[in-house]
């Protein structure tokens, strides 16, 4: 049935006479004909900003919905819906990347020079994303300490600075996890069980390396040693003191608790209560990695188009960008995690009232 009281109209619904207007290539200005492939280079980066909104909208959403004492769980599925979409917005950005490279370093240099000081520096929405994942500015790289806000207006710099100070995703997530009830329930510790499982394997694993023949004394060594190192990546979740040095070396950013309950729910995650957790966890770790390899991405192809040439907007280019690839992440413990994974065959048993409180209640 018709709802609307006005035809609508599909060029006015989707204003395509602004929005097929707002190309103006800037070359024709300074020279007799402009660059034919900065049409193209406009248009890539348009449609970029236009996904940047949508992903925006959706960060807000699900902000929003873990803006909440209580984190209602009836949201769990549209949660993961929303990061979803994200994920394939995400997909479809990394796929543009190969429509840019379509243009030769020669094609490029026809206009790059009249873009300065213009750069994906000034790219707010994208700041924002960042930002609203929790890419905060203590978490950055030293370059981007330093001018991370120096090639903004005032009122964008304003804007940004302003979102800092909320909490993000990354946040949301940490208090979330904080919260999660079964790490203690009754006469059950998730912790002590847990810490008895990974003290078990690994005094299994070092058996085995004790009793295989066929390993010389240097590679029994160095298999040893392995063990060794896992072992204090395991103590270091254990321990409050070790967690908090090695958090202010950079090594944690989520607090032992919040990590414990990511851990949890990865181990338990055919739960019924824990599988759409799960996969919240897990679509958080494709957002990451999907950024990585669009940063990655991104750095080739600059490396490509300039070689070792500073960036339009005074970075070291190549170089600038390949750091934010190793280093600007969102949710680095969550990529660690497997490391404090153990075999299914070596879980704690359940106690039949945290199974009961973790299961379907319709059976």
């Amino acid at each position: 049935m018709q709802k609307n009281t006005t035809p609508c109209y599909y060029g006015e619904y989707l204003q395509l006479d602004k929005f097929l207007d707002a190309q103006k290539p800037v070359s024709g200005q300074y020279q007799d004909k402009e660059a034919h492939d900065e049409m193209l280079f406009i248009i890539v980066h348009q449609a970029y900003e236009l996904w940047f909104k949508q992903i925006l909208h959706e960060l807000n959403w699900v902000l929003e919905a873990f803006n909440e004492p209580v984190l209602d769980t009836k949201k769990y599925g549209r949660i993961v819906q929303r990061l979803d979409r994200i994920i394939q917005i995400q997909k479809l950005l990394n796929q543009q990347i190969g429509i840019l490279e379509t243009m030769t370093p020669l094609d490029f240099l026809d206009f790059r020079d009249y873009l300065v000081p213009a750069s994906g520096f000034q790219s707010i929405q994208f700041k924002e994303i960042e930002i609203l994942l929790g890419l905060k500015m203590e978490y950055r790289i030293n370059f981007d300490k330093k001018s991370f806000y120096n090639r903004l207006n005032d009122e964008d710099r304003e804007h940004l600075m302003a979102l800092e100070e909320k909490p993000g995703v990354f946040d949301q997530l940490e208090a979330w996890l904080e919260r999660m009830p079964f790490l203690e329930k009754k006469n059950f510790s998730f912790v002590e069980a847990y810490q008895n499982a990974v003290e078990e394997m690994l005094s299994n694993d070092r058996e085995i390396i004790d009793n295989i023949d066929c390993l010389s004394d240097k590679d029994r060594e160095f298999q040893i040693k392995d063990l060794e190192k896992t072992r204090q990546q395991f103590d270091a979740l254990f321990n409050k003191e070790t967690f908090e040095r090695l958090s202010a070396e950079g090594h944690f950013r989520m607090s032992q608790k919040s990590l414990l309950s990511a851990v949890f729910i990865n181990l338990y995650r055919d739960e019924p209560a824990f599988q759409q957790p799960y996969q919240l966890i897990g679509k958080l770790v494709d957002i990451d990695e999907e950024f990585t390899q669009w940063r990655y991405r991104h750095t080739i192809m600059v490396h490509r188009m300039l070689g070792a040439k500073i960036g339009t907007g005074g970075s070291s280019g190549h170089d600038y960008l390949k750091q934010t690839t190793q280093n600007n992440r969102f949710f680095k413990d969550l990529f660690n995690m497997s490391t404090f994974l153990i075999p299914r065959s070596s879980l704690p048993k359940l106690p039949p009232h945290l199974e009961e409180a973790m299961g379907l209640k319709s059976e």
